[in-house]
């Protein structure tokens, strides 16, 4: 059915710049190499619970660059797909050691709000350690090569965007229903069996869930490709977390300054903090990018956005220009964003996307 609602999902098979950018992420969905998630699991190493948090992250690193290493020989068809059995202790296990030390003293985004939250402590975005989930579906209005997209909207933020579309959710107005880890691992599994591409976590954001979303994943079986749909506001200890977890990173790219990212979101030192997790994500998976369009902000924020895009991370990159912003939640408390954005407005800002040279855009 979805093939008719969405024929371009089919099309996008076909789309040779989609395919360079992202081409690991088609040959895990079409069943032709292992989702990272995957191959973290079969990495074998020994730590202690009462081992340093500094030794931890040094592990980590190390291990890192032995996935690295795994991965391409993997891909390279040099060792099969699933040559190892999986050991005691995994990377995916120390990556999940290492995110539930972060609850304790939270430093899962740039807030770095240090509650503990599993003593029941809210920081910014008042989550403790429950697992609240909004829905659960098979998405088939997301960008056309994750379609149909095996989708799970998490509740709670670490943002206060005033005009959010999803204010119900990221506010925490809706409470939603708390799933263990074990009870995600099968809805996950639905999913796939439903013929989902991957596995789309988002929100809300998924930020403050990322060690029930390591904890998910350790119970799931099936090669599914994992997206990492977020905000990108989150701290360099959850993007090293997110390597060698994360296939796809689906990232909002909000603001060409601090100033508006404070005004409009709460967001101090966004520019700094997205700007390096994008770079990051480049390097330890495939990336596509999100821009809204703003009323009024093409000059502050969409150019130097789309420019810092070109000149930082090539001209190919994935990204979706995106003219659906309408005014919700708070607002008209921003004189420029109490009116939807106009045909015009998007079109310069198509149009200096081509200027600056990227080619590979979603509108």
């Amino acid at each position: 059915m979805w093939t008719l609602i969405r024929p371009d999902a089919l099309a996008v098979l076909r789309d040779q710049k989609a395919r360079r950018v992202l081409g690991r992420y088609f040959d895990v969905f079409q069943g032709k190499k292992p989702a990272h998630f995957l191959i973290a699991k079969t990495l074998s190493t020994h730590y202690e619970e009462d081992d340093s948090l500094e030794d931890l992250w040094l592990l980590h690193d190390a291990l890192l660059k032995s996935f690295t290493s795994l991965k391409k020989r993997i891909d390279d068809e040099r060792i099969p797909l699933h040559a190892s059995s999986q050991p005691k202790q995994s990377f995916l296990d120390l990556k999940l050691e290492l995110a539930n030390r972060l609850l304790a003293n939270c430093h899962l985004c740039i807030r770095v709000c240090g509650v503990n939250r599993v003593n029941g402590e809210l920081g910014w975005c008042r989550s403790d350690t429950n697992f609240p989930v909004s829905s659960i579906f098979v998405h088939t209005g997301e960008e056309p090569e994750l379609v149909p997209s095996g989708t799970i909207f998490t509740i709670g933020c670490n943002l206060r965007c005033i005009y959010c579309q999803n204010w119900a959710i990221s506010q925490r107005i809706e409470t939603g229903k708390t799933y263990t880890p074990g009870m995600m691992a099968n809805a996950v599994e639905k999913l796939r069996k439903k013929g989902c591409r991957n596995l789309n976590m988002v929100g809300g954001d998924p930020t403050p869930w990322l060690p029930q979303w390591l904890e998910t994943l350790k119970h799931v079986t099936s090669n599914l490709a994992t997206v990492w749909n977020s905000n990108a506001y989150y701290s360099k200890e959850s993007a090293k977390l997110l390597a060698g977890f994360a296939d796809i990173y689906l990232l909002d790219f909000k603001y060409g300054n601090n100033a508006c990212a404070e005004r409009l979101s709460s967001a101090p030192t966004y520019w700094e903090t997205c700007t390096r997790n994008h770079l990051y994500a480049k390097i330890h998976g495939e990336l596509i990018i999100r821009v809204l369009v703003l009323p009024d902000h093409n000059q502050c924020c969409t150019q130097p956005i789309l420019q810092w895009i070109a000149k930082n991370l090539g001209s190919e990159t994935r990204l979706n220009l995106m003219d659906q912003y309408r005014p919700e939640w708070r607002a008209a408390e921003a004189p420029e964003l109490r009116r939807r954005l106009t045909r015009k407005e998007f079109k310069v800002a198509v149009q200096f996307a081509r200027d600056v040279g990227l080619t590979n855009i979603i509108t």
